[in-house]
């Protein structure tokens, strides 16, 4: 039976009785009121579309299997890697929120966007070759009808620098990586003067030289092609913001008798944009995703409510933390071939594009870093802490000049600098892909595939990432990357 709703005014007001009125009680204008109703009846009978009714297509779907929070390269990858490994076409539905859908500040595209195995630890290279792989064959993102993606990947490689008291370290990486499978070459400074005649080698005893799948690419082109393919897998979007998690709650008792609760999410509330309004989302799983933000999506879980020391009151060690790009001209700088450079000092540089531009800049240290509450730049750093290095390591860039500049976030692991990946032990249905204090991008293939393993099969089965869970926190266990640049 279809219940017809009487639309706004035709309750009794509109049939009130005043002076004036003829036989009957309703006002003279009774037939221009008739045809207005009638319709507005037309209007909502079934078959015919009814201005009336709210319209709902900004919200998100009242139930989704999987609820990633965090729309950048990251949670978009996790959401291709649950579509591609589902059993069947359609099994899972993967609802995505993110948001700031013109990701102004979105990590990814604020990125340089570099991608290299010289890493200290082997998960983080294997992540690094996974993800040179996929990009090579960039067609598993195509989409019927659509024009290709092109990455603009320039193959020039990494090329990091070492003291004397830093060489001994950078050789046991390069064995590692080479172990791994990864093609990086260890150089003394005549090599680097022979190969680099542009490279001042003062106070370089020793260089690493990434000579395949690394060097840089477009992250905007990446994040994109991304989004447009989930998109045509199925995976829904909605611009919103997560504000809060409605849970379950379980006491259980350790083997060792200490009691514990798991939590687990049952429903997912999304805030619209620029409105009050609010649409809660009933799911099994949530993907953490947030980046610089994760930390606050844990706690909305309940993640670090308990006792310091415990595992219940043990939090996302994940924070913003603000970066600095600079961008400059120098017509006598480096050729065409140049790597992308890491200064003992810190500082690093790459060309950008084919006009004699380059980009680069330095990460502060604990002392001197920024406040994150916005992204404007700071111009002092470059003069005072980027420039110097950079004039000294190549003497053309004495006479640089600075084009142009922004600001990004790092999801800065402030315990170990690496990536948090796979499930919350007690938030047992939150899984994490966060963490990677700037390294996120270029893993972001490996790590989506990872995840989803692990939400479909219980098991990293690619690549084992069991170092990178969150009970490490709990534990102590660091695992600390050297090469964070």
């Amino acid at each position: 039976m279809i219940r017809r709703v009487l639309p706004h005014g035709m309750g009794r007001g509109l049939l009130t009785r005043r002076p004036g009125t003829r036989r009957g009680g309703f006002s003279l204008d009774w037939d221009g009121k008739v045809s207005e109703i009638k319709k507005k009846i037309k209007s909502i009978l079934p078959g015919r579309s009814c201005d009336l009714l709210q319209d709902t297509s900004h919200l998100p779907p009242e139930h989704s299997d999987v609820v990633i929070v965090g729309g950048g390269v990251l949670g978009l990858s996790v959401a291709y890697w649950l579509k591609k490994l589902e059993s069947r076409r359609g099994a899972i539905r993967v609802l995505v929120v993110e948001r700031d859908h013109t990701y102004s500040q979105a990590s990814t595209g604020l990125s340089v966007g570099g991608i290299c195995q010289q890493f200290s630890l082997p998960e983080n290279i294997q992540l690094s070759l996974f993800s040179a792989s996929f990009l090579r064959n960039i067609n598993y993102l195509a989409v019927v009808d659509a024009p290709p993606l092109d990455l603009r990947f320039n193959p020039s490689g990494y090329l990091l620098l070492a003291s004397e008291k830093d060489a001994a370290a950078m050789e046991s990486n390069v064995k590692v990586q080479r172990q791994e499978g990864a093609k990086v070459s260890l150089m003394s400074p005549d090599q680097l003067r022979n190969k680099f005649p542009w490279i001042n080698t003062e106070g370089v005893a020793l260089a690493s030289y990434g000579m395949e799948d690394e060097g840089w690419f477009d992250p905007w082109c990446l994040l994109q092609g991304l989004r447009r393919k989930v998109q045509s897998l199925g995976v829904l979007f909605c611009q919103g913001e997560v504000t809060r998690f409605v849970s379950s709650s379980q006491r259980m008792l350790t083997t060792d008798d200490k009691a514990v609760v798991l939590k687990r999410i049952h429903e997912v509330h999304v805030k619209m944009d620029r409105s009050l309004e609010y649409q809660p989302v009933e799911c099994a799983i949530v993907i953490n995703a947030a980046g610089a933000w994760s930390a606050q999506i844990a706690a909305l879980a309940g993640v670090g409510e308990g006792p310091p020391g415990t595992l219940q009151g043990t939090k996302l060690p994940v924070e913003p933390r603000k970066r600095y790009v600079y961008v400059w001209h120098c017509p006598q700088g480096p050729g065409l071939e140049t790597p992308l450079v890491a200064d003992t000092s810190g500082a690093y540089f790459r060309r950008e594009g084919l006009g004699s531009n380059y980009l680069g800049g330095r990460s502060p240290t604990e002392q001197e870093e920024p406040d994150p509450a916005n992204l404007e730049v700071d111009h002092d750093f470059f003069q005072d802490k980027v420039w110097p290095h950079l004039a000294l390591r190549v003497p053309a860039f004495e006479t640089l000049k600075v084009q142009s500049a922004w600001a990004g976030y790092y999801d800065y692991n402030t315990f170990d600098q690496n990536g948090v990946v796979g499930p919350h032990p007690l938030v047992v249905n939150m899984y994490f892909a966060t963490g990677f204090s700037g390294h996120g991008l270029q893993q972001a293939p490996g790590i989506g595939r990872a995840v989803a393993e692990m939400v479909l099969k219980g098991r990293f089965q690619t690549i084992d990432l069991s170092p990178f869970l969150f009970t490490r926190f709990y534990l102590g266990e660091k695992i600390q990357e050297n090469n964070i640049i």
